[in-house]
């Protein structure tokens, strides 16, 4: 269920994505897998050192499938990572559009308003 609640963000954030060319559909898809998977790696990296030391575990639930991929780190984890990454990319990427169109809009004299 966690798995699939995850497809479905990440489903949502790749339409906002495609509607405004910001990350996978800003002409640099390359650049954009790579900043992805590094930044995915970082933080599986991160969890690896918190389960090392204790910090993170897994506890039993219904919700994820019981695949992991090391002690303590179900399959979930790495898409929650990506979804993760995937979001803030957005962000940054999305709020300079985001205040442009907000100026854009308050200088209109109707203020693009039906």
């Amino acid at each position: 269920m966690y798995l699939l609640m995850l497809f479905v963000f990440i489903g949502c954030y790749a339409l906002i994505d495609r509607r405004w060319n910001l990350y996978f559909w800003s002409g640099s898809p390359l650049r954009a897998w790579i900043v992805l998977v590094l930044g995915v790696l970082f933080f599986l990296a991160w969890d690896v050192v918190a389960i090392f030391h204790g910090l993170f575990w897994h506890g039993d639930n219904s919700l994820t499938l019981g695949i992991f991929v090391a002690p303590e780190l179900p399959i979930e984890e790495i898409f929650f990572l990506a979804f993760l990454c995937y979001q803030t990319m957005m962000y940054v990427l999305g709020a300079p559009v985001l205040w442009r169109w907000l100026r854009l809009r308050s200088r209109s004299p109707e203020g693009d308003r039906p």
